[in-house]
């Protein structure tokens, strides 16, 4: 008999003893710092979100939170970068809607891209309508009027972006879709150059965010047409909603977290909780506001679920406008 409790014990200890293992390190997280990798340049909104939240996390995490920007092709680089991290909870991705949606369709087989096998959701952070504006030259002074501009000139009208593949482009293609239109896209290096040809005339519309062109509307050198997200912008409460026009058009740009997959589940409970709790503080939800981000917070589950729901809905407009990776 105390031979057969021996066995027992000894069995019920080797099988805890993963389980121990995990909870240990668990309670030594974090050991060292905690990055948040970004695929895009110093000063944009992301990052400066980025750099508001990392201070209110390393208060509460008792550790630094870096924020460190690797940016090119579309946020690829860092998505990959992380996708080859230790799954210990020091490495967060934070992506848009073009790495964390978009990029894994474009690029579907390329390591890294698999949201479901590569990485575990931690939170949605924020959301960011686009504003669809227009050079005042251009014979619309709403959606629908742009639409008949274009309808009656097929292949003449063009929309510019920052970049073949990204959000702003995806826009101008549902558009495309959802009022059979046949409006060209003229891709660019960034937000920048499509604005300079837009006010110049090269281009026609674009969509993209409200802090890159309210500058311009409010000096006239553009003119808002409608913004793009299920309600009015508060800053823009004249101009109306795409949806106004056609029922089904949203586009919304989103800021999300993941990590690497494996990461241990209370480790992504504790850093959720740190990232609503930044999200909640006053300052960060003031200076957000000025960049006309609506911060979000949501569970890990509740991410996963929008994730997979973004990742279908562009998966379709780029099979259906037949849109290619570079």
């Amino acid at each position: 008999m105390a031979r057969s409790t021996t066995r027992r014990a000894f069995v019920f200890g080797a099988a805890a003893a993963p389980l121990v293992a995990r909870t240990a390190f668990a309670q030594q997280f974090p050991s060292r710092p905690v990055r948040i990798v970004i695929g895009f340049p110093p000063g944009g909104g992301i990052d400066i979100l980025a750099r508001l939240m990392a201070p209110k996390m390393s208060e509460r995490l008792g550790q630094s939170v870096i924020v460190e920007n690797r940016p090119g092709a579309n946020g690829l680089i860092a998505t990959q970068g992380v996708a080859q991290a230790d799954a210990d909870g020091h490495t967060i991705l934070f992506g848009t809607t073009g790495n964390l949606a978009v990029n894994p369709v474009l690029y579907a087989g390329r390591p890294g891209m698999n949201m479901e096998t590569d990485f575990t959701p931690l939170s949605h952070v924020a959301s960011l309508d686009f504003v669809l504006v227009v050079n005042p030259k251009v014979r619309a002074n709403s959606l629908k009027e742009l639409i008949d501009l274009v309808k009656a000139e097929p292949g003449k009208i063009f929309f510019g972006s920052s970049g073949k593949g990204g959000l702003p482009h995806l826009a101008g293609e549902l558009l495309n879709i959802q009022a059979g239109l046949k409006a060209v896209h003229v891709p660019y290096r960034g937000s920048a150059p499509a604005f300079t040809d837009l006010i110049s005339g090269q281009v026609q519309y674009v969509f993209d965010a409200l802090a890159i062109a309210q500058p311009h509307i409010e000096a006239g050198r553009l003119r808002a047409l409608a913004t793009t997200g299920p309600k009015r912008m508060a800053v823009l409460p004249n101009v109306p909603t795409a949806k106004e026009t056609l029922p089904n058009f949203e586009v919304v740009n989103w800021y999300g977290m993941v990590m690497r997959k494996g990461t241990p589940a209370d480790i992504v409970a504790r850093l959720n909780k740190e990232v609503v709790d930044a999200l909640r503080q006053k300052d960060v939800a003031e200076r957000a506001a000025a960049l006309g981000l609506d911060l979000v917070g949501t569970t890990p589950e509740q991410f996963g679920a929008f994730q997979r729901a973004e990742i279908a809905k562009w998966g379709e407009v780029i099979r259906t406008a037949n849109v290619q990776a570079e």
